[in-house]
């Protein structure tokens, strides 16, 4: 005989607990939370951006991207659509587990582009830099320029 079922736990996204400044639009639903957003920058829907965010001014977030903890964005950024933060590198063979030692910090500079469905392992990329559509970013960017791959090379450098 099977057993009875069960009702789920329902979780509502919602927005709370975060600093905003000026000019700040978030659509819903959104699960924003616990995070700094700077002056006029723009959050879309399905977006969910962690705790300890921090994001700076204008800055534009499309729908569907996922901001986990640890990361820091810079002023002037554009985050397309799908776009995945990681923190979490299975540095055991798996997940952490709620070990939050185990997780890594990311870190963007300023005018930086990120396109749709790309992917950010924990690495710091310096200003002025475009990552293309679906690349996978696995070590830090440290010269301006365009990325793309996977994993994610420069391409072109700025003229």
């Amino acid at each position: 005989m099977m057993n009875p079922p069960h009702a789920p736990a329902l979780l509502n996204c919602r927005v709370r607990d975060v600093v905003c400044g000026e000019g700040v639009r978030i659509v819903e639903p959104a699960n924003v939370y616990e995070c700094t957003l700077g002056d006029h920058c723009f959050v879309g829907p399905f977006v969910e951006i962690q705790k300890g965010v921090t994001i700076g001014a204008r800055t534009k977030v499309q729908s569907h991207a996922f901001i986990c903890e640890l990361v820091e964005i810079g002023d002037d950024c554009f985050i397309g659509h799908g776009t995945m933060f990681t923190n979490d590198l299975f540095a055991t063979g798996g997940p952490a587990r709620g070990r939050k030692e185990l997780w890594r910090a990311t870190r963007i500079g300023h005018r930086v582009s990120i396109g749709s469905n790309a992917t950010l392992l924990p690495v710091t990329v310096c200003d002025d830099v475009v990552i293309g559509a679906g690349a996978v970013v696995t070590r830090d960017i440290t010269e301006p320029g365009i990325y793309a791959g996977n994993p994610a090379r420069l391409i072109r450098k700025p003229s």
